[in-house]
């Protein structure tokens, strides 16, 4: 860390990470948004924490990481390797996961008939442990394509830790304003769940051998958000209020 090009790559990495740690951010916050207020902030460290850990067990593990671009199997022209089959089990598993949280959202969650339970209340209670779950899952696939990102930038592994600890620690800092910002605004809330659809039509797409930009997929998503913050501006009202914001409707 001594020479000015471990402190460029530094930067650029920590700067690369941190936009890749937004996806990470936003799931997380949606996931913990479905427990009870007093688990959410807990759930929301132990998934940012989860992540980190993920990320510095892959590091340390380089030789293994780079051994999932070697070609396992070929199909419709494409060769296939480990990296492409993980992040296609991740983007269908983001595209499942946005679409039923979408769903609920706006229709409400799924009951049961004759089950007795109250309208407008869901079955189950989502659990603390299912949650921890599922936001793991995604770790590994959002923590996969950080760590090769980082290998593809930085040669020395000092470099790339450390810039992985630093944007754990920022991401923990961001986590509950962001989370609770999400939460406060259920418009806000379906958008980011647009965006985890675009993400995981992106991981497919990767995972298939079609490359899209990142900058095409930033900058939609960027622009998005400036519209939506524009509306809020103008809309001084009561935002609109879904089925998964917890209040009653207004008759």
């Amino acid at each position: 860390m001594s020479h000015p090009e471990a402190w460029l790559a530094f930067g650029t990495l920590l700067l690369l990470e941190l936009i890749l740690g937004i996806d990470n951010i936003v799931f997380i916050s949606i996931l913990s948004g479905k427990l009870p207020p007093e688990q959410r902030d807990r759930a929301r460290t132990i998934g940012l924490l989860g992540a980190g850990l993920t990320r510095l067990l892959l590091l340390a593990s380089i030789a293994w990481v780079m051994t999932l671009t070697n070609t396992l199997f070929t199909a419709f022209g494409h060769d296939f390797a480990g990296k492409d089959l993980i992040l296609i089990g991740g983007g269908l598993f983001l595209m499942y996961k946005a679409t039923k949280e979408m769903h609920e959202q706006l229709e409400g969650p799924h009951e049961e008939v004759g089950s007795g339970s109250t309208p407008g209340k869901p079955v189950r209670a989502v659990g603390f442990t299912s949650v921890i779950i599922q936001i793991m899952i995604l770790d590994i696939v959002f923590s996969l394509d950080s760590v090769i990102t980082a290998v593809g930038m930085a040669e020395d592994i000092g470099v790339m830790v450390s810039a992985v600890v630093v944007t754990v620690a920022l991401m923990l800092v961001a986590a509950k304003p962001i989370g609770d910002f999400v939460q406060a605004h259920p418009t806000v809330k379906v958008l980011a769940l647009s965006f985890l659809l675009l993400i995981g039509v992106n991981l497919i797409a990767d995972g298939l051998g079609f490359h899209i930009p990142k900058g095409y997929t930033y900058f939609a998503m960027g622009f998005s958000i400036a519209v939506e913050l524009f509306n809020m501006r103008l809309r001084k009202s009561q935002p609109v209020e879904l089925h998964g914001s917890g209040r009653e409707p207004q008759v």
